[in-house]
């Protein structure tokens, strides 16, 4: 089966998690959904690619809300047996001076027309191995740092020498985040000099050929979010993997930070938007960072009633999306708001199976979900409910939200509880519904339904953001701050409209703009002017459907970082 893929040579794509379908839990947030649909995009424009990821047996966790409004996590798992297929190879990496074997199993990711791409989902559960070592690529994130490190063991170097096991010939490794920069390590080895060959003072590594082989994405501007590990630790897992002095020189001297390990072996370093590369330039002075946008997957994020609209009026644009430029002249207004229409009508009866409350299909929806924690700001809608109940007298509105916290997250869950407070303060004012367990299944609805796609992160926290991306395949405007993608994206009152007044503007004003900007600008023309709010529908699809897309994303990937 894998003969289909080890004939050419590819570029092997690393990440930690990977939204592959909605029934593997493989995927916790936003990383393992950009991981996703750059192999679906992969797989439609057949570029030459294989993925790596972690089996993640046990996934993320399931999210349910008690009646306290508190998350409450219940375990989740699923059977690689059920969708992937074993591999015939293992291979076996030192954790704690003893061998820990990984195997494989291969799912066929099949693209929307003819392409497939392979992925590899690295597993520890084999009867070779303890019963804590079994564990290791079980739990998505899971608890502590120590089984972090093991986890990115597993990842970065588990995963290249199975890859040559598996007979792959790499000619680029991407690292999608830092989890996997490991990987580095095990090519400096690889790559190594003969003793005889290495003069004094210089490196017993072939490092220029490293730098040439690797590219590296990073996608956090937040200090946290960049995984660190004393060398104590590192000794006492990895061993001597490579000479401590090596290491430090490219991990950094007080810990081995896994993102200055990427940047320091990568020839090619992006960021996820223009302004992270700025950001991240800033965070990392002395590298040069370009600018690669995220996108998202056209076939996927687009609802059936809109995908059947493009499919008779702009044949051929789930391949070339940039044929939805011509949304504005093919497609009639009544033919775009009957498509919304049907998609809103699946969010409301999802609304009412779920939280048993009805939605108005005539009233404008506002749309949150994303991952709940501080910097994304989910109460700043919030922030005074007086003035926003003074908004919803005068044009109606109805809310809904969704997004997990991660468990270790306090500030997060905490935001979920103040949220469904809110919920019972408005209760008698403006429908507001928190839907839970948000998933790929659950996100599809949403961006598809809502009419107007609400972003609030705190600048410039927003390393990208692909969810109103999503919401402009199905026509939907974003309302957003100026961070992340939104920068490139917002258009005034053509593709949407911004939170902030100027670009880069932080502070109390945003809590005032979002208001004002809802009630003098997005429901007067919502309630007042349809053809002026299908007119911004249109620009949201044909302005930004059309460029914020995976299949423009690794078409730039292609030529600008893996055919160097």
């Amino acid at each position: 089966m894998l003969d289909a893929f080890t004939h050419e040579t590819l570029t092997a794509y690393f990440s930690m998690e990977m939204a592959l379908l909605n029934d593997i839990p493989t995927y916790s947030g936003g990383l393992g959904i950009l991981a996703g649909d750059t192999m679906r995009s992969a797989a439609d424009l057949e570029l030459p690619m294989v993925a790596v990821t972690l089996a993640s047996r046990s996934g993320y966790f399931k999210q349910t809300i008690d009646n306290g409004g508190q998350q409450v996590e219940q375990s989740v798992s699923w059977d690689p047996a059920d969708w992937a297929v074993p591999l015939n190879a293992k291979v076996a990496v030192d954790i704690e001076g003893h061998p820990v074997w990984i195997c494989g199993w291969l799912y066929i990711l099949k693209g929307h027309v003819n392409g497939q791409q392979p992925i590899i989902l690295l597993d520890t559960d084999l009867d070779e191995n303890n019963e804590d070592d079994r564990k290791i690529t079980h739990h998505l994130y899971g608890d502590g740092t120590n089984y972090r490190l093991k986890q990115e063991i597993v990842l970065g170097i588990g995963g290249v020498r199975l890859l040559q096991a598996l007979g792959f010939t790499i000619a680029r490794y991407h690292m999608n985040e830092g989890h996997s920069a490991l990987l580095v390590l095990e090519l400096l080895r690889r790559y190594a000099y003969q003793p005889e060959e290495v003069r004094a003072g210089e490196s017993p590594y072939d490092i220029p050929l490293v730098r040439e082989l690797c590219c590296f994405t990073t996608h956090t501007p937040i200090e946290a979010g960049h995984d660190r590990f004393g060398y104590d630790l590192v000794q006492q897992i990895l061993g001597e993997f490579i000479d401590l002095a090596s290491l430090k020189h490219f991990a950094g001297g007080n810990d081995l930070n896994m993102t200055y390990l990427a940047l320091n072996a990568s020839e090619y370093v992006n960021g996820v938007a223009i302004r992270h590369a700025e950001t991240s330039r800033k965070m990392f002075p002395g590298y040069h960072v370009h600018a690669i946008t995220n996108g998202v997957h056209p076939f996927t994020w687009t609802a059936d009633s809109f995908i059947s609209l493009y499919d008779k009026h702009l044949p051929g644009w789930c391949h070339e999306p940039d044929l939805l430029v011509r949304v504005e002249h093919n497609i009639s207004d009544d033919a775009i708001w009957d498509a919304h229409s049907l998609a809103k009508s699946a969010l409301i009866d999802r609304v009412k199976s779920l939280c048993d409350k009805t939605f108005s299909p005539d009233l404008p929806i506002l749309g949150f979900a994303r991952r709940m924690t501080a910097y994304k700001r989910p109460d700043l809608l919030f922030a005074d409910l007086e003035k926003l109940k003074e908004i919803a007298s005068k044009y109606p509105f109805q809310i809904v939200l969704a997004g997990k916290a991660h468990p270790k997250d306090r500030e997060g869950k905490q935001l979920i509880q103040t949220l469904h407070s809110h919920i019972h303060d408005l209760a008698d004012v403006i429908p507001i519904a928190f839907l839970p367990d948000y998933d790929m299944e659950l996100a599809s609805k949403l961006v598809s339904g809502s009419d107007v796609w609400l972003n609030t992160p705190l600048p410039p926290m927003e390393a990208s953001g692909t969810s109103g991306m999503k919401a402009a395949f199905n026509g939907v405007p974003s309302l957003s701050v100026l961070d992340g993608w939104w920068v490139e994206g917002c258009i005034e009152g053509v593709t949407g409209w911004s939170v902030d007044e100027e670009s880069g503007s932080v502070g109390n004003n945003d809590v005032e703009n979002l208001y004002a900007k809802l009630k003098q600008v997005v429901l007067p023309l919502y309630y007042e002017d349809r053809t002026g709010w299908i007119k911004v529908m249109k620009g949201a699809i044909s302005i930004n459907a059309s460029f914020f897309n995976s299949h423009r994303m690794m078409r730039r990937y292609a030529t600008e970082a893996y055919l160097r």
